[in-house]
């Protein structure tokens, strides 16, 4: 058993079960355990972002960053809020980018990384000290209190907020918590521990059928409601794999979407080394939408990541797939690693963008237009 599988175990001896959404915050941010807080852990070993592909994707956000300044009025300053930044692979991408092509919008520009895991903050600074002795980033563990004007968002930072494991027996929601068994983790059923939880599936007019697993995301919930209340006028913007409600909760889902990622291999083995991989549950926009919206957020369009991507790629005519001097050779790699973006089969379809919108009337993004 891993070191926070021990910590676990004891701890569930001695007071018993817990419920899954615990287990999963501690196996993911346990300050000294935990997969996304380790000192020296390799970040990203096990999966792939749309960062990692290709500096299209940075690019080509920053263009739709660029035209949400616009839209607003040019205000200055203009704050970029990234939600688990990691060690600002993403924030650098998109602010040389910024730096290069819209030198009026980096101007005005204040890029603040939020990630909780202090290890990927120490990498921060070195990754983007240019940028930070420009006064245009800076990082933290927390965002601002209040966000006047900007856009609030984050890539692949859901999908690992703690979940909440429910099943359907006899028309009635009951809960999936963690025991200790043996030498090992097992699920327990129990009542719900939380009122939360049915109001959670009561807000969305969700019914589940006898037997079916699901996942309660009310972490995702209170972050957007959370990121709403700090935001004045702006935009959160998501981009995680998951369905609304209607697709997410159907009869393709018995087991919900819960899934453990190790060495770039998936499975349901959610109890094997605690701390060790990484767990990550479909996102419910669904569910951002209604809670957003006590906030004082306003949907403004679901898309692909596809259909995102090749909006705003269409628009610029295209010019970012490619860099300035490269030889054909970068060429086609980078138009090949475009595809890996865009591929229906892949990250394109999988992946999803979800805009909201506050104190903006009717904006129009070129992100979200048709194709």
């Amino acid at each position: 058993m891993t070191p926070l599988g021990a910590f676990l175990a004891e701890r569930i001896r001695e007071r018993g079960p817990i419920t899954f959404a615990e287990y999963m915050e501690a196996c993911l941010y346990h300050p000294q355990y935990g997969y996304y807080a380790k000192l020296g852990r390799q970040p990203r070993r096990d999966y792939f972002t749309s960062v990692d592909v290709s500096p299209v994707f940075g690019r080509l956000l920053a263009r739709q960053f660029e035209e949400m300044w616009v839209q607003l009025g040019r205000p200055d300053p203009f704050w970029l809020i990234e939600a688990g930044a990691g060690i600002g692979s993403l924030a650098k991408c998109v602010l040389d980018f910024v730096a290069e092509s819209f030198p009026d919008f980096y101007a005005a520009v204040r890029y603040i990384a939020v990630e909780r895991s202090e290890a990927r903050r120490l990498a921060q600074p070195r990754l983007l000290k240019q940028h930070a002795e420009l006064g245009r980033f800076s990082f933290g563990a927390k965002p601002p209190t209040e966000i006047a004007v900007g856009c609030i968002f984050s890539n692949e930072l859901l999908d690992a907020m703690p979940v909440h494991r429910v099943f359907e027996e006899r028309r009635k929601l009951r809960e999936l918590y963690v025991a200790v068994e043996g030498g090992g983790f097992c699920d327990q059923p129990g009542s719900l521990s939380s009122p939360r939880i049915s109001e959670y599936f009561a807000e969305q007019t969700i019914v589940l059928h006898e037997g079916q697993q699901a996942e309660a995301g009310l972490a995702a919930c209170d972050w957007v409601r959370d990121a709403g209340n700090r935001l004045r006028c702006g935009f959160v913007l998501s981009i995680d794999y998951g369905r609304e409600a209607r697709e997410l909760y159907n009869e393709q889902h018995m087991r919900g979407t819960l899934l453990a990622y190790d060495r770039h291999r998936a499975s349901e083995e959610l109890y094997r080394s605690p701390g060790e991989q990484d767990l990550t549950a479909h996102v419910n926009f669904t569910a951002l939408e209604l809670w957003g919206k006590g906030s004082g957020l306003t949907r403004t369009g679901l898309t692909t990541q596809s259909s995102f991507l090749l909006a705003l790629a269409r628009r610029s005519n295209f010019v970012d797939l490619e860099i300035a001097g490269a030889g054909e050779q970068e060429k086609l790699s980078a138009r090949l690693l475009f595809k890996t973006l865009i591929h229906p089969e892949g990250m394109g379809e999988t992946f999803q963008v979800f805009i909201q919108h506050k104190g903006i009337e009717s904006p129009r993004l070129t992100g979200l237009e048709p194709l």
